[in-house]
């Protein structure tokens, strides 16, 4: 068996690799599909191996704001681990890929086992929770361009490649502003000479500059998952 390209499988005993795996079937991430609704039962969890999906708050009169990123670095169904059925977020898929999914009930017995899946799971929802928690002050008090820049990054992590699709509307619920904001921060990013941006097709020209134009939350992103995803001991 080969070690699963999802970050978190991989960090699995083998035997537990294969055990979890077997309960999984191997399904394709369409872009543009919402796979939860808030409120609904989540009845599947995703690992996934490619792609990325966004977790998306959608209250009633506010408009829509991404408060999260999942890639193949996590999974989507982390209220399950809880014993809470349901997430009170979209979750879109953002980036075409593949993923394992994994029914819940068959989920909560795996996690309930014994083995090191459980330990791993809420590693990884506690770095969910710095992307929780860092969302609201940096939508309330970082420049456009900073947060655009950081969310480049953090999809280009996710997508393993250079160059990926952003369409003014979902750029625009990302950051929390109208198109005409988007317009004006890709414009600056564009102008440092850091991306290209072409009708939805984003190309990341120079990382080391985005990373320079991005907000301390990106830094602060990568650091919480690397510190609790560290080994014990």
């Amino acid at each position: 068996m080969s070690t699963p390209k999802n970050a978190l499988l991989a960090r699995l005993p083998r035997a537990e690799q294969k055990s979890i795996l077997a309960l999984c079937d191997t399904v394709e991430l369409v872009s543009g599909t919402e796979i939860y609704q808030p409120g609904d039962n989540t009845r599947q969890v995703y690992f996934p191996r490619s792609g990325y999906l966004s977790l998306i708050s959608r209250q009633p009169d506010t408009p829509k704001v991404e408060i999260g990123m999942v890639g193949r670095e996590g999974y989507v169904g982390t209220q399950l681990v809880l014993g809470v059925p349901s997430a009170p977020w979209v979750v879109l898929v953002q980036g075409a890929g593949v993923a394992e999914r994994m029914p819940a009930v068959a989920f909560q017995k795996a996690v309930g086992g014994g083995g090191l899946l459980r330990s791993v799971l809420m590693r990884y929802m506690a770095t969910l929770m710095v992307q929780f928690s860092i969302a609201a002050p940096c939508l309330r008090f970082h420049l456009l361009a900073p947060r655009l820049a950081r969310w480049l990054l953090m999809t280009q992590d996710r997508a393993e490649a250079a160059q990926f699709h952003a369409t003014h509307e979902y750029l625009s619920y990302m950051l929390g502003v109208r198109r005409a904001g988007v317009t004006e921060a890709a414009g600056a990013l564009q102008r440092t000479g850091a991306i290209r941006y072409e009708r939805g097709l984003i190309t990341v020209l120079d990382r080391p500059l985005l990373e320079q134009s991005a907000c301390s939350c990106y830094a602060a992103d990568v650091a919480s998952y690397k510190s609790a995803m560290r080994p014990a001991g």
